[in-house]
């Protein structure tokens, strides 16, 4: 999650993840300013709308002439599936209620001003590189509990609950504590990209072993072009991702629970160092230093350039570079090579998640009708419209059914079928903006050639014991 920079973050995407580069509303201590904020809007400006009669096409109860507010992300997947889709289906389901709609890409300049007044929207796309600190949000009881939404019947089978619809772990990866608040609604893999032209008009193929990928690496950089390169001023994210699914593989999925668990000594792992010495000699010898100082679409827009060759992303990356991507580009997605034969995970596994957090705010005027639009993108189509607008699947298991996707997708999609039961997935960066800040800021000094891997853990650990004994900071387990 997905839980990402401008990304639509993920199974994260512009993550899940959440998982997006998290300048949150929040200064620290975070909890303690949003808390005092919120209640600074109690003077009956934004007193909630009373309850609507639930019937089998209301099961929430919504006040149907209720207005809601929406506000989107306008990053990798724009906001065309909501003004085009999700929208229109609340308005056919509640024709009398108005959908007030923003888009924006600072969702925390945009919105602490609503939640510091007591003022909030109903439903926000909280993604992208000014997203808000989630585990702030929970632990100050801003996000709606979802647990009434998953237990709702569907919208197209009234005998099937709505969880029933969306794929396994998609409930538990926008939950805290074993509360559900966050819906990470698209599917999200990740991975390590790159242009099935280029390779096959240079002979190369993608890498299975650490051997194999050090050669590859090796012949592009013969051939004149970057090898490997992500973009430093924003989206130092995507290589953290990547050292630590290197460290999963290694020393098996403990590695990255304990990581999430704030276990003492987590990031001092050998998995945890292994992955990072090797992924120094990749910053020190196969990319370029002046990527620090660029965002995620520049360095994008120079692999569609074809001057670098390989670049770390979840598959939101395709939509994202449509407009400048070149005809027979065709991405495609190679897993993060295994390190050595002993690996505890095969070379096909990899990190898939749900992905594009989504909330509902409980201190909003019609918070039922948050719950409501929730259900409707949930329906088949809503998920099916959503994937036909930005060509990226959702959790909802009917919803990419006959649907032919564009050439990288296809190929995260294919790679996730060939990981079978060796799938796994990371929450930290969601739970812990600061120690994600930290893992970002750590990475840039690791990879563009500043601390070695042992001066890598040692200060991200440093930043996770501080948290770890921060009692204002609530924890979250997994």
């Amino acid at each position: 999650m997905s839980i990402t920079p401008e990304h639509p973050a993920a199974l994260d995407r512009r993550t899940v993840l959440r998982r997006a580069a998290a300048v949150g509303m929040l200064a620290t201590p975070a909890i303690g300013l949003l808390g005092a904020c919120a209640t600074s809007g109690s003077d009956g400006d934004n007193e909630q709308v009373a309850g609507g009669t639930k019937s089998e096409k209301n099961p929430l109860g919504v006040k149907e002439d209720a207005a809601i507010e929406v506000v989107i992300f306008n990053g990798g997947y724009g906001e065309k599936y909501a003004t085009d889709v999700h929208e229109p289906l609340y308005k056919t389901a509640f024709p009398k209620a108005e959908v007030k709609h923003q888009a924006t890409q600072a969702v925390s300049t945009v919105l602490q001003p609503r939640f510091a007044s007591g003022n909030p929207p109903e439903f926000v796309n909280n993604s992208g590189e000014k997203l808000m600190d989630f585990g702030a949000l929970v632990a100050d009881g801003q996000l709606q509990d979802l647990t009434e939404l998953w237990d709702a019947p569907s919208v197209d089978d009234p005998a099937k609950k709505v969880r029933d619809t969306v794929v396994p772990g998609t409930i538990e990866a926008g939950s805290f504590n074993g509360k559900p608040y966050v819906l990470y609604y698209v599917s999200t893999v990740f991975g390590i990209w790159y242009s099935a032209k280029l390779f096959k008009d240079n002979g190369w193929a993608p890498a299975k072993t650490w051997e194999e990928f050090i050669t590859l690496l090796t012949n592009i950089k013969a051939k004149g072009i970057t090898p490997y390169g992500y973009a430093g001023a924003n989206a130092a994210y995507y290589q953290w991702n990547v050292i630590l699914t290197q460290a999963a593989k290694i020393g098996g999925t403990d590695v990255l629970k304990n990581i999430d668990n704030l276990e003492d000594g987590a990031w001092k792992q050998d998995a945890v160092k292994q992955a990072a010495a090797a992924w120094a000699e990749v910053g020190a010898k196969f990319s370029d230093k002046s990527f620090e100082g660029l965002k995620h679409t520049d360095v994008q827009l120079r692999q569609n350039q074809y001057k670098v060759a390989l670049y770390p992303s979840g598959d939101w990356l395709e939509g994202e570079q449509k407009k400048d991507t070149p005809a027979g580009f065709d991405y495609q997605l190679m897993p993060v090579p295994s390190l050595t034969a002993s690996d505890k995970l095969p070379a096909t596994a990899l990190r898939a998640t749900a992905g594009e957090g989504y909330f509902v705010s409980a201190k909003s005027k019609n918070p039922k009708g948050g719950l409501e639009y929730m259900r409707q993108m949930l329906s088949k189509a809503g998920a099916k419209g959503f994937t036909e607008v930005v060509k990226a699947p959702t959790v909802v298991t009917a919803g990419s059914e006959g649907f032919a996707f564009p050439p990288g997708v296809a190929s995260s999609q294919a790679a996730l079928k060939a990981a079978g039961q060796d799938v796994f997935n990371l929450y930290f960066d969601g739970w812990y903006k600061e120690l994600d800040t930290e893992a970002r800021t750590a990475t840039n000094e690791l990879m563009f050639g500043r601390i070695n891997a042992d001066a890598f853990v040692e200060r991200i650990q440093k930043r996770a014991d501080a948290i770890k004994k921060d009692s204002s900071v609530t924890k979250f387990k997994r």
